[in-house]
């Protein structure tokens, strides 16, 4: 196969139809230098060639991206996979909440955002998350806190016969002293 000319024709370069300034010169010279010398092969097998380079990460333009994301553990998801995880969380999060009205409030925004995304057009993995019902979620969610009371109450009267048990046996162990030391 028959080598190009290793000099680019300038047959259409017309220096006076352009104002350059030093820089823009500078990078056109550079630019010529480099397009001759790829049309001579002098890049042609050079060692690594076709490999990534191993750039430490102060090289990478988005540096800072990636550190913020590491830095404050973020993570994007598709939006399909993200509601998923936030209806698997949801109850969790509505546990942390003490009044029915907020309860309420959270599963209404969220159901806003399924329904939301149900209407975008996306190419990610499909949505599958259905809006929850108001109803059913907070009387759920009633009958966890109710299970949570009753479960603290049944550990506070054990806590409580606990310590009733321990002075109890404290009190015995008293008498039993000032018995031994009387006789």
């Amino acid at each position: 196969m028959p080598r190009p000319d290793p000099a680019p024709s300038l047959a259409f370069y017309n220096p006076a139809a352009f104002a350059f300034d030093a820089e823009v010169a500078i990078a056109l010279l550079a630019d010529l230098q480099i397009c001759t010398a790829v049309a001579r092969g002098d890049f042609d097998d050079l060692p690594g060639s076709g490999k990534p380079l191993d750039l430490p990460e102060q090289y990478d333009p988005d540096w800072w991206l990636k550190s913020m994301f590491k830095r404050e553990r973020l993570v994007l998801l598709p939006p399909s996979i993200q509601l998923r995880k936030d209806d698997a969380a949801l109850d969790d999060l509505l546990d942390e909440i003490w009044s029915e009205a907020e309860v309420r409030h959270e599963v209404e925004l969220f159901n806003e955002r399924v329904i939301g995304a149900r209407y975008d057009l996306m190419e990610d993995p499909p949505l599958i998350t259905m809006p929850r019902d108001v109803e059913a979620t907070v009387t759920a969610w009633a009958d966890r806190k109710a299970a949570r009371a009753a479960a603290a109450r049944r550990a506070h009267e054990e806590a409580r016969a606990r310590e009733e048990a321990l002075a109890a046996e404290r009190r015995r162990r008293r008498l039993f002293r000032r018995r031994r030391r009387r006789a």
